[in-house]
């Protein structure tokens, strides 16, 4: 049985049909990556499946219908969604953004451990720890919201545009961390602009235009794609 299962999933923006009637999964032990031109229906993607938007079909956690169900719920059900811009809270401190990650657990030994991996995984955090998260640079930033998102111990983790505004090189770190969050067994929906650095890293990938599953296939597959290359990869 697929982790996340979606079947003929709808979901519009006013009179916009923004998704219309997509298939998807993401597997257990997966990073699965979602690619697409601006527009596409990308994020609204992981909006539907996180609650924050009106979605109609068959959209399944771990065989839970998730359609009507507040974020809130599908947040406490695992499934976690780091939105596109980060949304850190920039007055308060690197721990409290990683404390209010943690709101929904009453482990207080648990987060406390669990804060200390997050500053072990990422060294910069652990010595900026005081300082308020809206001094901290974008990849740091980007940084900080994956960890807060980790404090929830997701089942399910929803990444929409980790790489957004970022050099080359953080890119490639923040890949490798993705990476290494997978391996330790936490599945990895990822919404990506940068499609071949998404590619290369994933298990499986889908293709989206204009609210429509166009593609699908194994990330090596589309990365060698010719029609992925000349609509994404620039070539």
């Amino acid at each position: 049985m697929a982790l996340l299962a979606i079947k003929g999933l709808n979901a519009h923006y006013g009179k916009i049909h923004a998704l219309r009637g997509i298939d998807m999964e993401v597997r257990e032990g997966e990073i699965v990556t979602l690619i697409g031109a601006n527009g596409a229906g990308k994020s609204t993607t992981l909006r539907a499946i996180s609650g924050l938007i009106p979605a109609q079909g068959d959209l399944r956690f771990l065989g839970a219908s998730l359609i009507g169900k507040r974020p809130a719920e599908i947040t406490a059900m695992g499934v976690v969604h780091v939105p596109e811009g980060r949304r850190i809270f920039s007055r308060l401190t690197v721990l409290e953004n990683l404390e209010l990650g943690a709101y929904l657990r009453k482990d207080r030994d648990g987060i406390r451990k669990d804060i200390e991996t997050q500053f072990e995984r990422f060294p910069v955090l652990g010595q900026r720890r005081g300082q308020l998260a809206g001094t901290l640079s974008g990849g740091e930033q980007q940084m900080l919201a994956i960890a807060r998102a980790l404090l929830t111990r997701p089942k399910l983790l929803l990444l929409d545009e980790p790489s957004m505004g970022l050099a080359p090189l953080i890119v490639r770190q923040i890949m490798g961390i993705i990476v290494e969050i997978n391996q330790q067994g936490i599945p990895v929906l990822l919404v990506e602009q940068n499609a071949k650095q998404a590619l290369a890293i994933a298990h499986r990938g889908y293709v989206l235009e204009t609210g429509l599953m166009r593609l699908e296939g194994a990330g090596e597959q589309l990365l060698q794609s010719a029609e992925v290359k000349h609509a994404y990869l620039g070539g």
